[in-house]
């Protein structure tokens, strides 16, 4: 079974591990520390304080476990300044029903549609890929097909 590849730029992969270098280093300690407080305190079966840190621990442990194995299958996005189809990383410029937008396809991990960081997994970002300028791409929606002309590539 192949591993699941997690695309994404030097920028992403910088806060990731300074993520993973404040969870280990940081949080975990913090986290640790209100557990033996609330242990000081006596009953653990009714000690919410408790019960709390343990869950913010279990939290924080997957945290952790989540971002090494994504560290292990990372692929760091190049520069695809020049392409003349969308890749990862490209900026493309699209229009779709006499509306222009802007996108930049991203990795999953840095997808923020609302900022128009779209993910290469998402159905615009799959349906994009590989196409030029002046190609027209349909694009499944819950509203239904929406049909995008890709004007620019950068």
């Amino acid at each position: 079974m192949s591993e699941k590849i997690f695309y994404i730029s030097q920028d992403g992969l910088d806060k990731l591990k300074a993520e993973l270098h404040e969870l280990k280093t940081v949080k975990v300690r913090e986290t640790s520390s209100r557990i033996e407080q609330a242990k000081a305190l006596g009953d653990l079966k009714e000690n919410a304080e408790y019960h709390s840190a343990k869950d913010e621990m279990g939290f924080i442990q997957g945290r952790i476990r989540e971002i090494e194995e994504m560290l292990k299958n990372v692929s760091v996005i190049q520069d695809v300044a020049g392409s003349s189809t969308v890749r990862i990383g490209s900026k493309v410029e699209v229009e779709a029903k006499d509306v222009v937008k802007n996108y930049k396809i991203v990795g999953s991990e840095e997808a923020n549609p609302a900022s128009g960081l779209i993910s290469n997994e998402s159905p615009m970002g799959r349906a994009f890929l590989g196409h030029a300028p002046g190609d027209k791409v349909e694009v499944e929606t819950p509203g239904g097909i929406v049909i995008y002309t890709i004007l620019n590539i950068s």
